[in-house]
């Protein structure tokens, strides 16, 4: 107590020095956890001294963001002298827009709209055709090793456009951390009508970002600052979509139309990924300065087996940008040419560059259920990415140093340039089976997604499907249970035939969240179970059995005191009651959290297994 009074005059101070400028945002480690961080902001009420805006990740309750009129100075070392914190830094704005990256001639694949197939979606034959698939190899990979993409890959970046034709098949709802709410659309950062129909003339919308889109968008778009870095989720979700057709995409929104996007929304969107299981985590941005906090947050990716991949930067230098340099936890990504050349605009350096992949002219998905041709790294970072969800249809194991090693089988382009140009047929192979037999089987769940309440069941149907004859046992395993929740699979096996689809019952049984737990962030739903009805039975019989005896008047009092309390913590325990939490991730403890989690079936026969995943939400 002490010491606060000793704090009197630096918050003075603090606040008399800047009492015109905007609150400050300041990211905090606490052990203290979010009541105890709002006791410290209010530890002295005449003196306001900051408010906490909310947690950053998840179910670990350890990271808060915070707003404060005092000067970041005064408030850091006022939070670094306090017990419980244990650090803190000040909130970055990051930006989209800038770079190097120069539109010459618009690629010959924009114009081609011939409509075609791609993994039971219509999408243009100049997406799929580009000379970007062809290098990486997309197409002689999939055929190959028979893959088009497992799990679920997350995007940091702008939203995506939830109804683009090509994507909607496989989009996940979402969060946008820019507004603190479900759903990461870019969709709802864009004001007015939708553009006319698609011309065969294109321009380009900003030279910054280096797209280029039909006319008529163009027109709309163009030379408007709110919009300068409008689709471009959409193109990086579309690249990624191209190379693994069959992966999930989560969008996070952690980035505004205009390009600006906090740290502290990056940071929230790491956390909300891997703890609503995403696999692959792709990040087409950089920072010039690094955070500690920034650092923790790809770390604990890592340690839950995420892929990360991120683009190295547009200013055609050697320098060292975020997330890139994060080398043990995240593959970096410069952007090379048709020719298998360093782009001009692309940065470079060992200390940033794993690895590379087309960035100049590649077509890709655009809102309006259109296309656009993008330059950076930007565009270049999702191949990478989608190669880490090829991988985990062939080993679903693979986590960041698996698949950094696999991709690392590419092709020499020069110094500088990590292990060369992504090769996926190359990256594939060094993982593959070294087998002749091509015998196999595939595994899938439907629904892909289901919503329950704690104490609800799920049910789905777990598909197995031979090809190449493939008729042996495939017994079934299941993981990615949140606490509290078990599943079975019946049967626990078959014998497949060779030839036709076999199918099993997967059902998650989840529990009640019970137990007397008080907390702003919950509510309290007692409900009357078999305790608390015994309990007042027992406690009518009791009363009945006094109320022919004299001594009734002396004990009427201590009964009825005795009979409320049981019946009342009959009706607090028993079955059935207890706490329901709308946060995501937080919940007392004997239940099932609410959350998403992605449910994971395994089928095993021998030495060969294949998973599949579906997402499962608990309220």
């Amino acid at each position: 107590m002490r010491l606060r009074w000793l704090w009197v005059p630096l918050f003075v101070f603090g606040l008399c020095s800047n009492p015109a400028k905007a609150d400050n945002r300041v990211i905090v480690r606490t052990t203290l956890g979010l009541q105890g961080l709002q006791a410290f902001c209010n530890a002295l009420p005449l003196l306001q001294t900051c408010t906490v805006v909310g947690g950053l990740d998840g179910a670990l309750g350890q990271l808060f963001l915070i707003t404060t009129p005092l000067d970041l100075t005064t408030i850091l070392n006022l939070l670094g002298s306090t017990v419980g914190i244990v650090d803190a830094e000040a909130d970055q704005l990051l930006n989209l827009v800038g770079g190097q990256n120069q539109v010459t001639t618009p690629p010959a694949g924009l114009s081609d709209t011939t409509p075609v197939n791609y993994s039971g979606s219509t999408v243009w034959n100049g997406y799929v055709s580009q000379p970007a698939a062809n290098i990486v190899r997309v197409s002689a990979a999939q055929t190959t090793f028979n893959v088009m993409g497992r799990g679920i890959v997350a995007d940091i970046d702008t939203g995506v456009d939830p109804n683009h034709p090509a994507l909607k098949p496989v989009l996940l709802p979402g969060y946008d951390f820019t507004r603190n709410q479900p759903g990461g659309s870019e969709m709802t950062d864009y004001t007015g009508a939708p553009p006319p129909a698609n011309t065969t003339n294109v321009a380009t919308v900003n030279q910054s970002t280096a797209a280029v889109l039909d006319q008529s968008t163009a027109a709309v778009l163009d030379t408007n600052p709110q919009y300068s870095a409008f689709g471009h989720g959409t193109m990086v979700m579309g690249i990624i979509h191209l190379v693994a057709p069959q992966a999930q995409l989560l969008p996070l929104k952690a980035f505004s139309s205009n390009g600006n996007g906090n740290l502290s929304d990056i940071l929230h969107a790491v956390y909300y990924g891997v703890q609503s299981g995403a696999n692959v985590i792709n990040m087409s941005f950089d920072m010039k300065s690094n955070s500690a906090e920034f650092s923790k947050a790809i770390t604990y990716a890592n340690q839950n087996g995420v892929i990360c991949a991120a683009s190295a930067g547009n200013d055609g230098m050697q320098e060292t940008v975020y997330p890139a340099a994060y080398q043990n936890a995240v593959m970096g990504v410069a952007s090379t040419s048709d020719t298998d050349t360093r782009s001009s605009f692309s940065n470079y350096g060992d200390a940033i560059v794993w690895v590379d992949a087309p960035g100049e002219g590649v077509v890709s998905t655009y809102p309006f259920s259109t296309y656009a041709a993008g330059w950076g790294t930007s565009f270049s970072a999702p191949f990478v990415s989608g190669a880490g969800a090829l991988l985990l249809s062939l080993d679903l194991t693979t986590n960041e140093s698996k698949a950094a090693a696999a991709v690392a089988h590419a092709m020499p382009v020069g110094s500088g340039m990590g292990n060369g140009r992504l090769d996926l047929v190359q990256a594939l192979q060094s993982v593959a089976p070294a087998s002749g037999n091509t015998a196999d089987f595939s595994t899938s769940v439907s629904p892909n997604t289901d919503t329950i309440n704690a104490g609800q069941s799920a049910n789905f149907t777990v598909s197995i499907t031979p090809s190449g004859g493939f008729n042996h046992v495939v017994t079934f395993s299941c993981s990615g249970m949140p606490t509290g929740a078990s599943c079975t699979v019946a049967p626990s096996s078959v014998t497949l035939d060779g030839t036709n689809p076999s199918s099993a019952k997967l059902v998650v049984m989840t529990t009640h969240r019970s137990g007397f737990f008080v907390s702003p962030r919950f509510r309290i739903e007692p409900r009357i179970g078999p305790g608390s009805v015994a309990t007042l039975l027992a406690c009518i019989l009791f009363w009945v059995g006094l109320i022919s005896s004299r001594k009734v008047l002396r004990f009427r009092l201590p009964l009825v005191l005795s009979c409320s309390v049981l019946f009342l913590a009959a009706l607090c325990t028993s079955c059935g009651g207890g706490i329901v939490t709308p946060t995501p991730g937080k919940g007392p403890p004997g239940g099932t959290p609410a959350g998403k989690y992605a449910i994971v079936v395994t089928g095993t026969s021998g030495n060969v297994s294949h998973a599949a995943s579906t997402q499962l939400t608990v309220n």
